[in-house]
């Protein structure tokens, strides 16, 4: 006699995805603009360019993850800001290039099909994508048993942008007396986890839950504060400003980062204390004993994007950034450097 639900018993439930579908669907729907002329559901995702004004519109694209920050979700049973961070990742490296976030999709990975942690994710995702000024548009959602421990599972996502041709924003502008502005990230964003964990909860044995009195909050609250998006702020400065450069400071750092966009004849010189400095890096850097170099290197210390501007652009698009409620600090200058240089040095 044969039996029916043998790909259930293996773990796998046809039933539960198609109910996923129709939960998701109004998730991703709350997201799309006049452009998206698709459905969810469908095999794939149909954006149209026609009623966007460009003359040689060029498209940027970018894809992420969130990484091993996924573990203290996990261990804190909070899934609904990691896909904020999903979407983050990706849209704020397409915006150092000046352009202009259309669409998103996403891909998640999980052992066994949990109607509710995933609709709690996907709702995460799609805030992100609102954050983002642009239209979830598709994803997939892989149940694969055997693979992830239960309740564990891992996401990845890209953005699709776009940029007119001769407006594309690639650091080439940058030149010697151009001063550098970060904006204020939310804490660690989404970079440094591998390390943030080993201190925490290996080397300090503290739990989620517990307090941590140099953020004023618990643990979980602060290593899941999600991964600000700077979509709507960068547009703006692109409208009102000649941008010579940009930079997502991702994993790497400003160490990193910024080598990406200045030029070879160039050097980033960075004031230190220049920006205010959350405490979750002084813990960090205090309980793991970490030198400055390497705190430098492996986290975002309080700056989650750069803009560089022409020096007579300085106060006007700082007062901006303010009025626009950004915490904007002036934190270098750029110089120019000898052929054995390095790129960026810290003051």
């Amino acid at each position: 006699m044969e039996r029916t639900d043998r790909y259930r018993e293996a773990g796998v439930d046809l039933d539960a995805a198609n109910e996923l579908v129709d939960r998701i669907r109004p998730l991703a729907k709350s997201t799309f603009h006049a452009s998206v002329i698709t459905n969810v559901g469908g095999f794939g995702g149909l954006y149209s360019l026609g009623n966007l004004d460009y003359k040689q519109p060029v498209l940027v694209s970018s894809t992420d993850g969130v990484g091993s920050k996924l573990k203290v979700a996990f261990l804190a049973n909070q899934h609904d800001t990691v896909g904020v961070d999903l979407v983050a990742m990706s849209v704020n490296d397409i915006l150092v290039q000046g352009a202009r976030p259309l669409f998103f999709l996403d891909y998640l990975a999980i052992g066994r099909m949990d109607l509710d942690l995933v609709s709690t994710i996907v709702s995460g995702i799609a805030e992100g994508c609102r954050q983002a000024k642009c239209s979830l548009i598709g994803g997939e959602t892989a149940e694969m048993p055997d693979f992830y421990a239960e309740r564990e599972y891992d996401l990845a996502g890209f953005a699709v942008g776009i940029v007119e041709n001769d407006a594309i924003i690639d650091g080439s502008d940058i030149r010697v007396g151009d001063e550098i502005i970060g904006l204020a990230s939310n804490g660690l964003h989404s970079n440094g986890y591998s390390l943030v964990r080993r201190i925490i909860f290996q080397d300090l044995g503290l739990s989620p839950g517990d307090a941590l009195s140099e953020c004023g909050c618990t643990v979980a609250e602060e290593l899941l504060r999600p991964t600000r998006i700077y979509a709507e702020t960068v547009q703006i400065l692109l409208r009102d400003f000649q941008i010579s450069g940009m930079a997502h400071i991702s994993g790497g750092g400003l160490y990193d980062n910024l080598p990406r966009i200045v030029p070879k004849s160039c050097q980033a010189k960075i004031r230190s204390g220049s920006w205010p400095v959350p405490g979750i890096f002084s813990f960090l850097q205090e309980k793991g004993k970490i030198s400055d170099h390497e705190m430098s290197r492996v986290f975002n210390n309080g700056i989650g994007f750069v803009v560089v501007v022409p020096a007579a652009s300085l106060e006007e698009a700082l007062g901006l950034l303010t009025g626009l409620g950004e915490e904007a600090s002036h934190i270098g200058t750029i110089h120019s450097r000898s052929e054995d240089a390095p790129p960026v040095v810290f003051e």
